[in-house]
């Protein structure tokens, strides 16, 4: 694969990334609400999901997915009721803003969890996947497997990178919403609210 055509991919990436859209929709919501940490787990999640969906374009299996529409149906009411389960725990989470309620790796490790929970049960990203990375793959590949991993690794990188700087700008504009009484009730619904948003995309 040649220099241009990995400056194309990285472009292309870093735009989609930085595009509006759910994941970033909600990973500015936690950052706000639990801190910077926080935004930076669930940011780590999000883009070990997209390796494993680089792994599954490999193997042939989103194209399966692809070709059986109950299992694609299933991928996504399973992944759309998961967000609804977050989302009502997050409306119903009374708790006021705290600068440390973030502290404990297992908290973080939680939200890793999620944040790869919230990628893997989404067959849209799987879809979008299958087929944006073979745009970029040259029809004369020795390797086809092989680029695509490359790609893969690269988008999850950047992904993560642009992540990570929007969780730690969410974590120091938190730290002026701390001084507002009752912020934290707001942001927690507005969590609930993006994840419904999201959840509702899904059975779209």
């Amino acid at each position: 694969m040649d220099t241009a055509t990995l400056s194309y991919f990285l472009l292309a990436s870093v735009l989609l990334t930085l595009a509006p859209g759910p994941d970033i929709m909600y990973l500015l919501a936690k950052s706000l609400a639990d801190g910077a940490r926080s935004g930076v787990a669930l940011a780590a999640g999000l883009a070990s999901g997209i390796v494993f969906h680089t792994t599954l374009v490999i193997l042939g299996v989103a194209a399966l997915i692809q070709s059986s529409p109950v299992a694609f149906a299933a991928l996504k009411y399973i992944g759309a009721l998961y967000l609804l389960y977050l989302s009502f725990g997050a409306l119903r989470d009374k708790s006021d803003l705290k600068l440390e309620s973030a502290g404990t790796s297992e908290n973080r490790f939680a939200l890793y969890r999620r944040g790869i929970l919230m990628n893997v049960l989404n067959p849209k990203v799987l879809l979008f996947f299958l087929t944006f990375f073979p745009q970029f793959v040259p029809a004369d590949a020795e390797n086809v497997g092989r680029q695509i991993a490359l790609l893969g690794l690269l988008f999850a990188l950047q992904a993560f990178l642009i992540f990570s700087v929007v969780a730690l700008c969410a974590g120091q504009l938190r730290r002026i919403l701390f001084r507002k009484k009752g912020i934290g009730r707001v942001l927690n619904i507005t969590q609930g609210v993006v994840l419904l948003f999201i959840a509702v995309l899904l059975f779209l």
